[in-house]
């Protein structure tokens, strides 16, 4: 799901486009910006309901008398799996995405990542929450702003990122069954390592595979929806993972 350029040729080299002229290409880019900002605040506001509201918070996590999270109810994990389940099924249902489909996709991966997110203002401060979103949105758009600008081709590195989480994943997994001292700090470092480079990757990408599409509205309707979804879930890993370094716990 996150190759939005499946059917389109190979995006033409970094270093041959100049984009710094192209009001087209600027025009493309703020409207994904425009959907990952939206999403971003949606997610906020969801997260905060489905914390702070107890007949919601109570709903969906187990807490404890001060109000800590102890655990997930059932809707809470089916909640938490929701966003999965759903980017599994679009890479095999959604063959040939529209415009409107590949919207409502977003949109439905944005809300139910958002709720879940409640999670993490219960396991951590306010305080350090809304620092790394800080922290995270800073570094966000300074990576994203050299994917933008760079002449280098990001190719080569975006493969070697891919197998890197892949490797993450599956390191994940591992501590989630076997609970090994030190394994989620290192997870947690590679993750911001990872996702800070496939912020750059992506970027890069979207903008490259601009000019493959031709003015193809539909396309590029598809491409902003994707490439939205790419940068919002970077920008939620990175978060995450950051979150997980320097947050402080309840």
């Amino acid at each position: 799901m996150s190759d939005f350029n499946r059917g389109y040729a190979r995006p033409i080299p970094a270093d041959r486009a100049d984009m710094s002229v192209d009001a087209g290409l600027r025009a493309f880019m703020l409207g994904v910006y425009n959907k990952v900002a939206l999403g971003l605040l949606l997610s906020a506001a969801l997260a905060f309901l489905t914390s702070a509201y107890p007949p919601v918070r109570d709903m969906l996590y187990l807490t404890t008398a001060d109000g800590g999270l102890a655990g997930f109810t059932l809707a809470g994990n089916i909640i938490r799996f929701a966003p999965l389940v759903m980017m599994l099924v679009a890479m095999f249902a959604m063959k040939n995405p529209t415009a409107q489909s590949s919207g409502a996709l977003y949109w439905g991966i944005v809300s139910t990542i958002g709720a879940g997110l409640g999670v993490w203002l219960l396991a951590y401060t306010g305080t350090s929450v809304a620092s790394t979103f800080l922290i995270t949105a800073a570094a966000f758009g300074g990576l994203s702003l050299f994917g933008y600008t760079t002449k280098k081709d990001l190719t080569g590195f975006g493969s070697f990122l891919i197998m890197g989480l892949i490797g993450l994943v599956i390191a994940s997994l591992v501590q989630m069954i076997f609970h090994l001292p030190g394994l989620s700090f290192i997870i947690s470092v590679l993750g911001v390592l990872i996702f800070s480079g496939l912020i750059a990757y992506d970027t890069q990408r979207l903008k490259m595979s601009y000019y493959q599409m031709g003015g193809d509205q539909q396309a590029m309707g598809v491409a902003t929806n994707y490439g939205a979804l790419n940068l919002y879930l970077n920008f939620i890993n990175l978060f995450q993972f950051l979150l997980s370094i320097f947050g402080s716990r309840r």
